[in-house]
């Protein structure tokens, strides 16, 4: 068999093979601490299950239309809308079995070879892979904890070329848990309209924020038509195994975006949209309840890496990661996170998982209990401060 040559671009997550090698050793008896899977630990609530019990007990198992369930695209586009200011309606919603499609449509739909794609690094790794796959050039915008992460417009706009068609954005951020400040997201609307170029603007930790109100690039004046919002149910309702995500963008992209999904997967599974609706228009209160329980763990492993020398921790807006600075111990991130495995019993990510310019750092998820988490530090303690002196 001869594969394509386009394979060779096509990276991975390796949050799945860190989580395959804290397998092997659990199989050996070890007890792993798992901090590298960027999952809630929650139950999806029952009143979301109850409705997909009933979705399938009423026969919502057949085809739906390759956009979406009408009825469900309304409630998106009136959610948004109100909460986030983006203006839409039901036709600029495209519904996808996962967030991850909205990426590989988008991407499909408006780049050619060659185009320069302006994204973050470090960044959710399927960003820079499927800008590869595609024979696009990802061209990357470092970020830093010396100014929390936060986007240099200077840079940015130094490296905007004839050739930049797409500028991707993810805040909150994975793997940093950054959120980007208001005035940069205004200065990133003025950059991409005065250069006119589109933003693929994933907003899936939208809703776990700890702090002000979340700021989607979409709601600027002029954006809307240029902005591409990613985001889904994943995250927020404790949803990853349902598959079930969506993109808001221009109308006249929608349709293409759904065309391509008519040839990719034919639609989204019914039941799972009609589960969607009810988590959208049922009780959020299970939603508050983690996102505290998110904010009560975030504060507790940064107070707890922070104590361990060598050691520098930023205390994270969104999301649910940490991203510490650890070059004091002189070693490379992906040596350190393996000896903190074997030796610690703690799988987390190195911070290179998420691009070059993540060398220096870990990721660490806080999506376990709060005893894990304590236990997870009191290990790293003991073996780090070994490593320090």
């Amino acid at each position: 068999m001869k594969l394509a040559q386009r394979m060779s671009r096509l990276g991975t997550e390796s949050a799945f093979e860190v989580l395959a090698r804290a397998r092997a050793l659990e199989a050996q008896g070890r007890k792993i601490i798992h901090l590298e899977i960027g999952e809630p630990d929650f139950d999806t609530p029952k009143y979301i299950r109850d409705a997909a019990a009933q979705a399938l007990a009423e026969g919502w198992t057949h085809y739906g239309p390759s956009p979406g369930l009408p009825e469900f695209r309304k409630i998106i586009a009136e959610q948004w809308k109100a909460e986030r200011g983006i203006p839409c309606d039901a036709d600029n919603v495209v519904v996808t079995p996962g967030g991850k499609p909205i990426m590989f449509y988008t991407m499909m739909a408006l780049l050619e070879d060659g185009d320069d794609v302006l994204l973050p690094n470090p960044s959710f790794p399927i960003y820079e892979s499927l800008v590869n796959f595609l024979g696009a050039r990802p061209v990357p915008l470092p970020l830093g904890d010396e100014n929390g992460f936060d986007l240099d417009l200077k840079d940015l706009e130094s490296k905007i070329t004839s050739r930049t068609k797409l500028l991707i954005l993810n805040s909150p951020h994975n793997p940093t848990g950054a959120v980007l400040r208001p005035e940069t997201v205004e200065g990133i609307a003025a950059i991409a309209r005065k250069h006119s170029f589109m933003i693929l603007s994933d907003e899936i930790y939208g809703r776990t924020l700890y702090e002000g109100r979340h700021l989607s690039i979409a709601s600027l004046p002029g954006m809307a038509e240029r902005t591409v919002v990613l985001d889904g149910f994943s995250k927020t309702y404790a949803m990853t195994g349902w598959r079930l995500g969506f993109g808001i963008m221009e109308k006249a992209l929608a349709q293409q975006v759904a065309r391509i999904q008519t040839n990719a997967v034919s639609c989204t599974a019914s039941f799972t949209q009609r589960a969607g609706m009810a988590a959208l228009t049922g009780p959020q209160d299970e939603v508050k309840a983690m996102v505290a329980e998110f904010r009560r763990r975030r504060d507790a492993i940064v107070a707890g890496l922070n104590a361990i020398p060598g050691i520098t921790c930023r205390k994270p807006a969104g999301a649910f990661y940490v991203f510490p600075n650890v070059r004091a111990f002189g070693m490379k991130s992906a040596e350190l996170e393996r000896m903190l495995m074997e030796q610690a019993g703690v799988a987390c990510l190195s911070g290179t998982a998420f691009g070059s310019y993540g060398e220096g750092y870990l990721r660490f998820s806080y999506a376990n209990s709060l005893e894990n988490i304590q236990t997870a530090l009191h290990n790293m303690a003991e073996v780090l401060s070994v490593k320090a002196k």
